[in-house]
């Protein structure tokens, strides 16, 4: 049973006031950091670690959902002690920006790394946040129920002869609005209009879950097709659990618009925060984050593609889905087109 947004400011208030301490006690040294952090993979403890390690900073964090971060640094405001806000998903990032909650950073170390569809737009003050790691917004069908020519594109689960064959996310998670942001970018608001209406009318039951839980349905015949984040799959396709070994030997895996524009690609990133007490510590963090070792982590951790394209991956897994054609799509560009996705799901009936 998921938690209340109550019940997670709560957790998240009482973490909160088991550090405040540490927090307040840092005006005196320059070895330390301040992380908020909507990523919750037990797997970064070796990430953050190792940055600590190599630089003598501490690493004291903040972690809950995007949702009661945002809340709680808008509450703190210019008291805030965050020097890094770190989100999972380009929508997330825009609401952080958009509330004004990053302060620009100009580092000739990000800028050369990391791509620039993958950062926020520069300007000539510096860039509020960069993506340090990628996904890919894959489809997963049924082996049994589902010819795979069949769904080769987003476009196509919105055939008419997918109805009742349909699984994803509410339409108002990050991850929908960021594949309908670049919809938007790619075919136009008219198009992405249509083609929600139909994947409503395919529809095998409401909007719910997670992409495990799409992954699962898919197995198990509830769903025909359903969309996913990459990382997801490979996780469950790493499993050693001979029940998760059982459903995915029932569910395949395509690479989505192949023959067209390329599948979705959306990031988690970060950036400094506005009023960051330890400014240059969270540079040196950013410009850890997109290292070589920091880089491999991310894929060989936490089975995500790493942003800096020359890094090298030692992930069989995440090897084995092979090289795939990605959107061209800029991040900023979906970030900017995100409240245009919300009103095209609603109108649609998207919930």
């Amino acid at each position: 049973m998921k938690a209340t947004t109550i019940g997670k400011l709560t957790r998240l208030t009482v973490l909160g006031a088991t550090m405040a301490a540490a927090f307040g006690a840092q005006a005196d040294t320059d070895k330390v950091l301040n992380l908020y952090s909507a990523r919750h993979y037990q797997t970064d403890e070796q990430l953050y670690g190792t940055f600590t390690k190599q630089t003598g900073i501490k690493i004291n964090r903040i972690e809950a959902d995007d949702a009661a971060l945002l809340e709680r640094l808008k509450g703190e405001g210019a008291k805030s002690p965050a020097d890094v806000i770190l989100m999972v998903d380009a929508a997330r990032l825009a609401k952080a920006d958009e509330a004004g909650l990053f302060q620009p950073v100009k580092s000739a170390t990000l800028d050369a790394r990391i791509p620039a569809k993958l950062h926020a737009a520069s300007t000539n003050k510096g860039t509020d946040w960069y993506g340090f790691s990628t996904r890919a917004r894959v489809i997963v069908y049924n082996k049994d129920k589902v010819d795979p020519k069949t769904v080769a594109s987003y476009e196509s689960l919105a055939d008419p002869k997918h109805k009742g064959q349909v699984c994803t996310r509410s339409g108002s998670h990050p991850y929908m609005l960021s594949l309908v942001g670049a919809l938007i970018a790619r075919d136009g608001a008219a198009a992405t209009t249509k083609w929600a209406e139909g994947m409503v009318a395919n529809f095998a039951r409401a909007p719910r879950g997670g992409d495990t839980d799409q992954i699962k349905a898919v197995a198990t015949g509830e769903c025909g097709v359903a969309l996913a984040n990459s990382y997801y799959y490979v996780r469950m396709a790493r499993s050693d659990k001979p029940e998760d070994k059982a459903l995915m030997s029932k569910v395949g895996f395509l690479w989505p618009d192949q023959a067209g524009t390329g599948t979705h690609v959306n990031v988690a990133g970060a950036g400094v925060a506005k009023h960051a007490p330890n400014r240059d510590n969270a540079v040196k963090f950013l410009e850890y984050l997109a290292s070589d070792e920091a880089q491999q982590y991310f894929a060989n951790g936490n089975n995500e593609w790493p942003a800096v394209p020359t890094t090298k991956v030692d992930n069989p897994a995440l090897a084995s889905l092979g090289d795939f054609k990605a959107e061209t799509v800029p991040i900023g560009t979906i970030a900017k087109n995100l409240p245009e996705a919300q009103r095209i799901l609603d109108r649609a009936g998207y919930k």
